[in-house]
């Protein structure tokens, strides 16, 4: 294990935040350092832990009320004047419902705003199908010179916030609602565009992102007691996907499995098996949404009812290997 992660990710002990505590926290050291941070929400400072930053610079905080379209047009008239604006918002609204003006407003423009959609995958939970994300990395990496990103922990997405303010250009970064485990720490590098080795191996590549990393590194142990060594690669940037690091790591395998909480379809999934179609025609086997709507219940419930378990992805392993 590479000695930079968290040496007590493979247990319970380890600690557990929410990945949009680290957006809050991020905003804070940006507003501090950064005079041009402006921060937009659409009456959702709490949740999206904007709030914070309104509390400490009220001056450079905007509430936009329920209206994400006009919030998003409204950053693309501050970054077109230089300010350097972070919309925040649960991501079925923001850039669900804001699409078109992200599109046109934000990156035809090459505007320079930071869409932060909160509330992603089903371990929302209770709120139920409406108000879990599980198609915003489809429909935002589709888009011409946007940035996607999926941290993988709370501290991971303070990096990844950092990092976007100084990114010129749009960036779209999800978070999730629930306490996650912490399996990075401050010494963890990080890089936009650049996926990381997290554990290094020779029969499988696991490519993951957001916080089901940690069940790909729970599985590869599990696999490793069977004699089967996987390599669990971070893939925190979905676009553009480190197309260097997984072509080497798959030149060794042969054979992948992606594991996100998001649509199987557009996500992370399709930007691997896009890249695999045409450098390196290999198995890839997904684990996620499969093609279907959440619903209401408990976080761990619905991760392990929708098969994202460390369980869910062995079985992929020995189906993926079998492809060979």
């Amino acid at each position: 294990m590479k000695p930079y992660l968290n040496p007590y990710l493979l247990y319970k002990t380890v600690e557990k935040i929410p990945t949009r505590n680290g957006y809050g926290d991020a905003l804070l050291e940006l507003g501090e350092k950064n005079q041009d941070i402006v921060v937009l929400t659409a009456d959702l400072a709490d949740s999206t832990r904007a709030g914070k930053f309104g509390e400490q610079y009220p001056d450079r905080f905007i509430e936009c009320g329920v209206a994400e379209q006009n919030m998003t047009g409204v950053a693309a008239g501050l970054a077109l004047s230089g300010k350097i604006p972070f919309v925040s918002s649960y991501a079925v609204f923001s850039p669900g419902r804001s699409w078109d003006q992200l599109r046109v407003s934000v990156c035809y423009g090459r505007a320079n705003v930071k869409i932060a959609g909160a509330h992603t995958g089903v371990s929302v939970g209770p709120d139920g199908a409406t108000h879990q994300a599980l198609e915003d990395m489809a429909i935002t990496r589709v888009i011409p010179d946007i940035m996607v990103c999926a941290p993988c922990d709370a501290e991971e997405t303070r990096k990844c916030t950092i990092a976007a303010a100084k990114h010129k250009g749009p960036v779209y970064f999800r978070f999730a609602r629930e306490k996650t485990p912490v399996i990075t720490t401050k010494k963890t590098p990080f890089e936009l565009g650049k996926a990381y080795i997290c554990r290094e191996g020779y029969d499988v590549t696991l490519i993951a992102c957001g916080p089901l990393l940690h069940e790909a590194l729970l599985a590869a142990e599990a696999l490793a007691k069977q004699h089967i060594e996987a390599e669990v690669i971070n893939s925190h940037t979905i676009k553009p996907l480190d197309g260097k690091t997984i072509l080497a790591s798959l030149k060794k395998t042969a054979c992948a499995v992606t594991v996100e909480e998001h649509q199987i379809i557009g996500g992370l999934h399709g930007a691997v098996a896009e890249f695999c179609a045409q450098k390196l025609p290999v198995p890839v086997e997904p684990i996620g949404m499969p093609n279907t709507f959440g619903q209401s219940g408990e976080p761990d419930e619905l991760i392990t009812h929708y098969g994202m378990r460390a369980k869910n992805i062995v079985k992929a392993v020995k189906k993926a290997i079998k492809r060979k």
